[in-house]
């Protein structure tokens, strides 16, 4: 089933590229993502400033809204070609940073990367759901969240050992080459185009009209809440990890092997989503992967290294269903003049509660026993799962939905 999933993407030639060049542009970001935090840690000696290298990446999420305007204001595939092109000069002033003194053009890097990051997940999406084949986004999603999971596994290993040798500007350097590799990539897509209409419209007005469309949409509002609320817990569950591991007697380098089985479960239902997905339905998969999550986040309760890894490998497979049901839905339910809006909001508002969770969580461990907390969390992301399984759209509205976003799409 997973090699014909393959298969019946990559037939579809711009899919072909759009992989390739999330496969590429991964594996820098990746690299970078790790790197970055080494970097600060080895200059300053301070925990605090090397985890807010992860933070500045993450802050721009929290004005998706607004970011994601720009995706709606100018033609997609030009932007993705000059937005990867500007990440890779972004990066070549980290050749200055070599001091604490310095590490300012560091930070201020990563929250235009960010920002970058915003914008351009918001053009992909918007440009995939008119480039590809309505009925392969369930395949290609999966399979985009396989390749980012899968560079997540073999790049940090690569950055960190080319930092060691040669030091954060030579990864900054290979983050640039990936990105002017992207933007090549993106060129090559056949797809053609019309410039947006001038919108009327302010900008707060622009702004608010992705949280409107997604509030009033029956189908998306249960699906991007559950995202957020699963994404939420899942971030608290996350913060208790060292507390597990103390708990299995393992030294916090143990982390790292949980966290690659995790991995390596996102990778195999990458894979699988497409036909899960006709199968299922957006809901009732999405419903699984949390159902799935809740389990394994409670067995972590159990202190036995099998179950750990079990735990692991579960939570890989069940955590991502949910966002890729909700990116496909969104894509397939949103007109194209603001499905670049509408796409960075639900990454706001999915993405966002994984910062309020990682702070609460973190106090939570300090103060509970992480059994008790995850005995909590399992119990809590059973009942997010609950609303998916209240309704869920015919199988012939979703054929007429497909339909109609089929005609609307106009590869060349």
């Amino acid at each position: 089933m997973t090699t014909w999933t393959v298969t019946r993407v990559l037939r579809d030639g711009n899919a072909g590229w759009y992989l390739t060049a999330v496969v590429v542009s991964g594996f820098g970001t990746s690299a970078m993502w790790l790197v970055s935090g080494i970097w600060v840690k080895d200059l300053t000696g301070s925990n605090g400033l090397a985890a807010l290298c992860t933070f500045a990446l993450w802050a721009p999420t929290l004005v998706g809204p607004l970011l994601g305007t720009f995706a709606d204001r100018v033609r997609r595939r030009p932007l993705l070609v000059w937005t990867n092109l500007g990440l890779a000069a972004l990066l070549l002033p980290l050749f200055a940073v070599d001091s604490p003194d310095t590490l300012w053009i560091l930070f201020a890097a990563l929250l235009v990367y960010g920002a970058a990051g915003v914008v351009h997940d918001a053009a992909e999406s918007a440009l995939v759901a008119s480039a590809v084949d309505t009925r392969l986004l369930g395949d290609f999603n999966g399979l985009r969240m396989t390749a980012n999971e899968g560079m997540k596994l073999v790049a940090p290993l690569a950055g960190a050992g080319l930092y060691a040798a040669y030091g954060g500007s030579r990864v900054a350097l290979l983050d640039a080459a990936t990105f002017v590799l992207a933007a090549s990539m993106y060129a090559l897509l056949r797809v053609r185009e019309t410039a947006p209409r001038p919108d009327p419209a302010g900008l707060r007005a622009r702004m608010a009209e992705g949280t409107h469309r997604l509030w009033r949409h029956k189908a998306l509002r249960p699906l991007v809440v559950a995202g957020g609320t699963t994404m939420f817990f899942a971030s608290v569950n996350g913060a208790a990890i060292y507390a597990v591991v103390d708990g299995l007697g393992h030294a916090p380098t143990y982390v790292g092997l949980l966290y690659a089985v995790q991995g390596a479960g996102s990778v195999a239902v990458g894979l699988a989503a497409g036909p899960l997905l006709r199968r299922l339905g957006e809901r009732r998969f999405a419903a699984c992967g949390i159902a799935l999550t809740a389990v394994a986040v409670a067995l972590r309760a159990i202190p036995s290294d099998a179950v750990a890894l079990v735990s692991s490998a579960a939570a890989g497979v069940g955590l991502p269903c949910v966002l890729i049901a909700a990116l496909t839905a969104v894509q397939r339910e949103t007109p194209d003049a603001v499905l670049g809006r509408v796409t960075a909001t639900a990454n706001t508002l999915m993405f966002a509660p994984n910062a309020v969770g990682l702070a609460l969580g973190a106090g939570l461990v300090e103060l509970v026993p992480y059994q008790a907390l995850v005995l909590v969390l399992g119990p809590a992301l059973l009942v997010t799962a609950v609303p998916l399984l209240r309704s869920q759209p015919s199988r012939a509205s979703a054929s007429a939905t497909s339909d109609r976003s089929s005609s609307d799409a106009n590869p060349a």
